[in-house]
């Protein structure tokens, strides 16, 4: 039922317009790396016919959920916050901690993003959600051995020599920011010239490449050291959900997930696998996803996360188990 198409939905209701630009920027899989739009404006409209807007869908999800218990997971940068030159001034605004804040008191909520767990409680700042940082690896929660798709334990953390040696071989590339989110390292080149993306790219994957139990996988605007190992945000969002207790009771748990990266991509597959559930992609120019809805921009998240915490519940046995799991997340802290 959760992946049904919204009733609510109207295919004939028009989307933000989408100016037409000249940008070629780098796409992988039809990702880009900035916000900027890239594609023509009847390009998004069939895009988003193909993935509707979560927000005029909304009235329909909530139809979907009766009877269903809700577990809400929510990617940080580009999704709360928006995408900024400096990683270090993405602030979410105190409108959108009251927004989640409030959803939170009422439904699970966990934050999984690609930044040190400690780097997004600092910018949260709220003790009602769960945190998991460096997409997953980091969680706040009783440990679980971690496997690589060869059965064996592996070092997880990055030795802080990547660190050091990223650190000073990109400090001569004008704009590149080396950040440790202690379970993966980030090199952001929001603010490189294109002219000297490519040297920084040959350099980061240079220096991985002598280190085997690490690899490099690119986001908006940044390349990210990880662990060769089989996790990601899809398996983060199934830990959360045995750890708060909903892992045999798939068919009565709709987990929303909202995110705007590549890598929030195996979450949606995970969704899409339980066959319960909305994965919502934030983007406002046409992507490959599979997400089945959209919003187009964190300030479309805030909205719909306003709508969701306004949602009436009309159980009481509910609302005595979403403060269950409320003081269940709190415990894990």
């Amino acid at each position: 039922m959760g992946l049904q198409r919204s009733p609510s939905y109207k295919p004939n209701a028009q989307p933000k317009p989408i100016p037409e630009t000249k940008n070629e920027e780098n796409k992988v899989n039809g990702y880009s790396t900035t916000n900027e739009p890239i594609f023509l404006n009847s390009s998004y409209n069939s895009w988003v016919v193909e993935h509707p807007s979560a927000l005029r869908s909304f009235d329909g999800m909530m139809k979907a959920t009766k009877g269903k218990r809700i577990v809400v997971f929510l990617d940080y940068d580009g999704t709360l916050s928006p995408i900024v030159n400096d990683p270090e001034l993405a602030i979410m605004s105190n409108e959108m901690r009251k927004a989640v804040c409030k959803v939170a008191k009422k439904f699970p909520t966990a934050i999984i993003s690609g930044r040190c767990r400690d780097k997004v409680k600092e910018f949260v700042k709220l003790s009602n959600v769960c945190y998991a940082g460096s997409h997953g690896m980091d969680i706040m929660a009783p440990p679980r051995a971690v496997k690589s798709s060869d059965g064996k334990n592996h070092n997880i953390s990055p030795d802080k020599k990547i660190y050091r040696i990223l650190e000073e071989k990109t400090k001569t590339i004008q704009g590149a920011r080396v950040e440790d989110n202690r379970f993966c390292i980030s090199v952001h080149y929001r603010q490189v010239r294109d002219e000297d993306y490519g040297m920084l790219e040959e350099t980061v994957k240079s220096v991985v490449e002598t280190y085997q139990e690490f690899h490099v996988t690119e986001g908006k605007k940044v390349l990210e050291v990880r662990p060769s190992i089989e996790w990601n945000k899809g398996h983060a969002l199934e830990y959360l959900l045995e750890t708060l207790g909903f892992s045999n009771s798939s068919t009565d748990v709709l987990p929303f997930y909202i995110g705007d990266d590549r890598s929030d991509e195996d979450a949606f597959k995970v969704i899409r696998r339980r066959g319960h559930g909305y994965p919502i992609i934030v983007s406002s120019i046409p992507k490959d996803t599979g997400a089945l809805y959209s919003l187009c921009d964190p300030s479309e998240v805030l909205t719909f996360l306003k709508k969701l915490a306004g949602r009436r519940e009309k159980s009481s046995s509910y609302r005595t188990l979403a403060r269950f799991r409320v003081k269940a997340i709190e415990n894990l802290k």
